[in-house]
């Protein structure tokens, strides 16, 4: 069997498999990118593939603090447009 890569969202602390979260990543240059092939360099945090979790996550700025840099609402916006 082989073993599913599991993350924890920072928003909801549910550990899920890495196909099932969204990595927001921030490069070294600073920038926030959407990370879709979940292997792009820089700091990266995981969250849950579900509207209300992106809401709070914006509303808490919780991923703003986990990545140390603001984030967009053009970021928020393609989010939820992935979830």
């Amino acid at each position: 069997m082989k073993k599913i890569p599991e993350r924890t969202c920072v928003i909801s602390r549910e550990k899920l498999p890495k196909k099932d979260l969204i990595r927001v990543v921030r490069t070294p240059e600073g920038n926030i990118i959407i990370d879709e092939s979940g292997k792009a360099n820089g700091r990266g945090a995981y969250l849950k593939r579900d509207k209300e979790i992106i809401e709070k996550a914006k509303k808490s700025k919780q991923l703003e603090r986990n990545l140390e840099v603001q984030i967009s609402e053009e970021i928020y916006n393609e989010l939820i447009k992935l979830s």
